[in-house]
């Protein structure tokens, strides 16, 4: 799975109500709706600035917050690739594996808003073209690979009927 795509960067403790704020996430439940609003406490336009593929990067902590699967959900709709970050609450790293988005973890100092990225994870590396630089990443089991190559878990289930892995 190889993803390409600039950065759009944030800070520490990246709560789900920055994600989608709660005045929307209740009004809808049309995802490509709620993808207009993905970000815009921490940045109004950010929904504007997006290109298919790009990444959202985060510091540690990303996720915080309520469990809600409309997070990763929104995040999906918005057509952002995968988040990295340095660490994640763990129901939303959860529920992004459950719904098809990748989440990496790596160090994000080296990454600045902006860059343009080349993620490998099954090589469990990125590449910041901008930079010229190659950082390492905590490599997916595979099991999560092949989870989030069908489309989430959903999707897994629809194909195989069952938790079937290679």
């Amino acid at each position: 799975m190889d993803l390409k795509g600039s950065v759009h960067k944030f800070g520490d403790d990246v709560n789900t109500d920055y994600i989608i704020s709660g005045r929307h996430k209740f009004k809808t439940l049309d995802m490509k709706e709620l993808a207009k609003y993905v970000m815009e406490d921490l940045d109004p336009d950010f929904y504007n600035k997006v290109t298919p593929g790009d990444f959202i990067v985060g510091g540690s902590n990303f996720g915080c917050g309520s469990s809600r699967e409309q997070a990763p959900l929104a995040i999906i709709n918005a057509n952002i690739s995968a988040v990295i970050a340095k660490s994640f609450a763990r129901i939303f790293y959860r529920n992004c594996i459950n719904t098809g988005l990748p989440v990496i973890e790596c160090d994000t100092d080296k990454i600045d808003a902006g860059d343009e990225l080349e993620i490998n994870l099954q090589a469990g590396v990125i590449h910041n073209k901008t930079k010229g630089v190659d950082l390492p990443i905590t490599p997916l089991p595979d099991v999560m690979l092949q989870i989030l190559s069908e489309g989430g878990l959903v999707e897994h289930f629809r194909k195989n009927g069952t938790f079937k892995f290679d």
